[in-house]
């Protein structure tokens, strides 16, 4: 697996946001991969790696935070549009 890369903290906000309404999401990854699915939680592992907790059709999936492109929210009324993240090196 390749080296965690820490997320800019202002992004973190629309995550939460996002979960805390419990957002339908696109979720596009860095891989070209999208899916649909419902903003859960965030947390961070022991490791220190940032996850973000997604409900889909097939279960619980959770996304490495340094992997995400981009989310946007399929609901009416949402707080945000799309958001496509940008990481930097820090540590």
């Amino acid at each position: 697996m390749t080296v965690y890369q820490i997320m800019d903290c202002d992004l973190h906000d629309y995550l939460e946001i996002a979960c805390m309404h419990h957002y339908d999401l696109l979720v596009e990854l860095l891989s070209g991969e999208r899916f649909q699915a419902q903003a859960s939680t965030t947390y961070t592992a022991q490791s220190k790696e940032e996850y973000l907790v997604l409900d889909t059709d097939a279960g619980q999936r959770e996304v490495r935070i340094d992997r995400l492109l981009a989310i946007t929210p399929l609901n009416r009324g949402a707080s945000f549009s799309r958001i496509r993240f940008k990481h930097s090196r820090r540590k």
